[in-house]
């Protein structure tokens, strides 16, 4: 062992080797400090005189299957101008940590690939200083991103358990990384981010969204300027539920035994679109049978259909036209379903509309809020929210496996 290999194996700079022990399975490597190296702790100047040392031991990276402890006896130098005695400051470990950079980084490259739980055991420590490790990395690194650059975003929620309990996600749309986690739902969940993004004073162009009230009424308050897109799944999910409910409506309307048998498990049926339907296990024909004993089910799963066209059109004009010919055959159809809907969509044909300005929509939040529910469940929860969310914030970085 050499002081030039100190330095290269486990990044130890400015110290010289002086001998290696082998103890219980262990590898300790005793280093010192050279008295000309030593500087005042709080002011750094050089002018110091030597008062004694305190001897600690630092985790470093292991040897093989061997654990590594680096010996240090810390010096504590005194100060005129200071009036202090005070131990010099550590190069290779941070202030108050019984471990080394190095290691700190050896276990952040395993956490890439395996639990907490599992890491700690490997390394032979415990669950809680693996976990500070990553804590400290994850609020160091994404407790408070620029938003600077931000132009188009997505906002919506997702529940983290039972008894309503909700988190409200703003993912940067063109980079994928979440760039704000908010308690709770709704526009108070947004206020800190409002206040962030002003600071910042960010220009965003864009905002997908759910077509819910506050959301929309929030982004008019703080963000005027940003164009609002409804996102086009959301409005298709919103008239599907719809049709089910007519459906279950029809359902229990209906006295002919053999019509109701046509009618029951057709739900996901109707939901599905009509190039995913099985013929294997003669899906479309069992369609086609309950839409023929059924014309205003048959009417509303049509015009659901031709819906999913509307952003298919040409341009934003032939949209628009497309849009009004759908409402007033929606509106013609005299199902109070498809009726009220109808008018839904009149009233918010500008968001639905600027999806040809700007055709972005929430789904790539859909997937961010995929992966924290199997983060959350591959963890068994999470028991600290403040990590919860470092986790969340830093969730677009997983790429291979995501862990707890």
């Amino acid at each position: 062992m050499s002081t030039s290999l100190l330095y290269h194996a486990f990044s130890i700079r400015g110290y010289s080797y002086v001998n290696t022990r082998y103890e219980k399975g262990s590898v300790i490597f005793t280093i010192r400090q050279e008295s000309h190296t030593l500087r005042c702790s709080a002011c750094g100047n050089r002018r110091v005189i030597r008062r004694g040392s305190q001897l600690r031991r630092f985790r470093s990276v292991p040897i093989g299957g061997k654990r590594v402890w680096v010996e240090f006896a810390v010096p504590r130098v005194w100060r005129l101008a200071c009036g202090l005695v005070r131990q010099v400051k550590i190069r290779f470990a941070d202030a108050r940590k019984r471990f080394t950079r190095t290691f700190e980084r050896y276990v952040l490259e395993l956490c890439r690939f395996a639990t907490i739980k599992d890491v700690a055991r490997h390394l032979g420590v415990s669950w809680d200083v693996i976990k500070d490790i990553q804590k400290r990395h994850l609020r160091r690194h994404y407790r408070r991103p620029k938003l600077k650059k931000l132009r188009q975003i997505a906002i919506d929620e997702i529940s983290i358990g039972k008894g309503h309990r909700y988190l409200t996600v703003v993912l940067d749309l063109k980079s994928g990384m979440v760039v704000f986690v908010g308690d709770g739902k709704g526009a108070d969940a947004l206020e800190p981010f409002w206040k962030r993004l002003k600071r910042a004073k960010a220009r965003i162009e864009a905002v997908a969204i759910d077509m819910s009230v506050a959301y929309v009424c929030a982004v008019q308050k703080n963000i005027p300027e940003a164009a609002i897109v409804f996102d086009h799944f959301h409005i298709i999910k919103l008239l599907n539920d719809k049709l089910s409910k007519l459906r279950r409506q029809l359902y229990h309307e209906l006295t002919d035994i053999f019509e109701k048998r046509l009618l029951k498990g057709t739900r996901w049926l109707l939901l599905k679109s009509p190039e995913n339907l099985d013929a294997t296990k003669n899906e479309p024909n069992r369609l086609r049978k309950a839409l023929e004993i059924n014309k205003p089910l048959a009417t509303a799963y049509y015009l659901k259909e031709d819906l999913r066209q509307l952003w298919n059109q040409p341009s934003k004009e032939a949209a628009e036209a497309f849009l009004y010919d759908w409402i007033e055959q929606a509106e013609a159809s005299k199902i109070p379903m498809l009726m009220n809907f109808a008018r839904t969509l009149g009233v918010y044909r500008g968001g639905i509309l600027a999806w040809y300005d700007y055709p972005i929509s929430t789904g790539p939040l859909e997937g961010t809020n995929n992966k924290i529910k199997t983060m959350k469940g591959q963890a068994y929860g999470f028991r600290d929210m403040e990590f919860f969310k470092h986790k969340i914030m830093a969730i677009h970085k997983a790429k291979y496996a995501l862990i707890g």
